[in-house]
């Protein structure tokens, strides 16, 4: 379990973690969801003890990080991935560590395996891919066997196979009892992936809570319906008082908000009008996240108009 206890870190007179409060609970994965500049690689680094709080405290398995004696069997970390010496070979890199907390050889050949690094586990890692040193990352966090894991953008590099296999991986670490705390900027993969969500924004927490409560909250629900009477069912919608739109697709359709399909359908048959489709539609967590947080961005992009000086 992660515990943070109103965390707080400034750098100056600028608050990059403001008085926040969270718990990471074991058994599933829990996605760190924030804007760029939101403070959510400088709360993972005081969770590891990289970086001492201002006021607050963060516990792991009951204890600041700072208090473990071999910190690797209880938790293990990704959050730069390119911080290995490039003269140094994966396998001796893992040595080292191993080394380090008391940790068999025969553990570094595991993970190794574990990642997919056996074949290349000789060479140096200043030559890997970003995708290949995300991967020997992984085997670092995994080799104590920790209960805690903290991974940091943990898909950047990887290709699809890769994304599928850690989405996957993370899953199954979870499964066994672990606590997983994945940060990462691939909303629609974190949506695949995480079952609970803590989302912060300038430092401060904005929610706390499952994947699918964040969606319903922060989205209108709505219902996609097609039919050859479209004019009449929009009639008929409208005027029980339903908000209509047109779907953007490529087959003629509409979209009703504030209802269910049961209602609609019970509506277009009183009105004896035929239905081809009937479902619901649930907004993503992509638009869920911009909406939430669309006021705690720190840097706002220009808008094409502007870019393009009106060209497109």
């Amino acid at each position: 379990m992660i515990e943070v206890k109103g965390l707080t870190k400034s750098f100056g007179a600028t608050k990059a973690v403001d008085d926040l409060t969270f718990t990471v609970q074991p058994g599933i994965v829990t996605g760190f969801l924030g804007p760029n500049g939101a403070g959510k690689s400088t709360t993972m680094r005081m969770i590891l003890g990289l970086d001492r709080p201002t006021s607050g405290e963060a516990l792991v398995e009951g204890v600041p990080y700072r208090q473990l004696k071999q910190p690797l069997h209880t938790v293990g970390a990704l959050l730069d991935a390119k911080w290995v010496h490039p003269n140094r070979s994966a396998r001796a890199h893992l040595q080292w560590m191993a080394a380090s907390n008391g940790i068999p050889k025969s553990r570094v050949e595991e993970v190794l395996r574990l990642v997919g690094l056996t074949e290349v586990a000789g060479k140096k890692a200043g030559g890997f891919s970003l995708g290949m040193s995300q991967r020997l990352g992984l085997a670092a966090a995994l080799l104590g066997d920790p209960k805690v894991l903290l991974f940091d953008e943990p898909v950047n590099g990887l290709d699809p196979e890769g994304i599928h296999w850690i989405r996957r991986f993370m899953q199954s670490l979870a499964a066994e009892g672990r606590t997983v705390l994945v940060s990462s900027h691939l909303l629609s993969e974190m949506s695949l992936t995480a079952q609970r969500l803590v989302v912060i924004g300038r430092g401060k927490l904005i929610a706390d809570t499952t994947v699918d409560d964040f969606v319903q909250r922060s989205s209108e629900a709505s219902v996609r319906v097609r039919g050859p009477e479209l004019a009449g069912l929009r009639s008929a919608f409208e005027a029980a008082g339903l908000s209509v739109r047109d779907d953007a697709g490529e087959i003629p359709a509409l979209l009703v908000a504030g209802s269910t399909t049961d209602a609609i359908g019970e509506i277009a048959a009183g009105k004896g009008l035929v239905l081809h489709e009937l479902a619901s539609q649930r907004g993503s967590l992509e638009e869920a996240f911009m909406k939430i947080t669309g006021e705690d961005v720190q840097y706002h992009a220009a808008g094409l108009d502007d870019v393009m000086g009106g060209a497109l």
